[in-house]
C-alpha cells in the first residue's frame, strides 16, 4: 500500500514539473514580439479649435459653453460618456444659427427620429450638427465657425434640449 501511494505521489510530481515546464517556450516567444514601441505623435494644427464635449446618461454635456475664433476652422467630437443604447439616450450636438428658437427647434427636432432628430426643411436654422451616438460611442465633424457672436447649442434627441444645452461663443 505505501509503495502505491509513493508510485503515486511520484507520477503526480513528475506530471506537475512536467506541465509547469510548458509554459515556458510561449513565455519566450510572447517575449521575442516586438510591439510598436515609438507612439505616433499626432499633428496638433494651430489653426483648429479642438472641441470635445462629452454626454451622459443623466441628459447632461460637461460643457456648457464652447469658444471658438470667427472663421476658424472647429473640430468638435461628442463623446457618449453612458452605457444607455442610442434609441433610449441617443445624444448629438446641433449648433442653431442666431435667432432661431431654441425650444422651437427642440420640439420640432422630438418628430424628425428619420432624419437623426433635426427637422426636415430646418437645414437654414443649423450651423452644424453631429450625428446621434448611443453609450460608448464617438463622433465627430469638421466646419468653419461663423460670424463672432453667440450661438446655442443643443441635444435634438426628444426631450433633451431641456438640460443639454450651452452657448457657442465666436470671437
Amino acid at each position: 500500500m505505501k509503495t502505491i501511494k509513493y508510485l503515486f505521489t511520484g507520477v503526480l510530481a513528475t506530471t506537475l514539473l512536467f506541465s509547469c515546464g510548458g509554459d515556458k517556450k510561449k513565455e519566450e516567444t510572447k517575449e521575442k514580439i516586438k510591439l510598436g514601441t515609438q507612439k505616433e505623435e499626432k499633428k496638433v494644427d494651430a489653426n483648429v479649435a479642438n472641441l470635445v464635449v462629452s454626454g451622459n446618461d443623466m441628459m447632461q454635456f460637461d460643457k456648457k459653453e464652447l469658444k471658438v475664433k470667427a472663421g476658424q476652422k472647429v473640430k468638435l467630437t461628442l463623446r457618449h460618456t453612458g452605457k444607455m443604447d442610442v434609441n433610449v439616450m441617443g445624444h448629438n450636438i446641433v449648433i442653431l444659427k442666431q435667432g432661431v428658437n431654441l425650444t422651437a427647434f427642440g420640439n420640432k427636432a422630438a418628430a424628425s427620429k428619420a432624419n437623426g432628430y433635426i427637422p426636415e426643411g430646418s437645414e437654414g436654422d443649423v450651423i452644424a450638427n453631429t450625428k446621434i451616438i448611443g453609450g460608448g460611442q464617438t463622433t465627430s465633424i469638421e466646419f468653419d465657425a461663423p460670424a463672432a457672436g453667440t450661438y446655442d447649442f443643443l441635444c435634438s434627441f426628444p426631450g433633451h434640449y431641456a438640460l443639454m444645452k450651452g452657448k457657442f461663443i465666436v470671437e
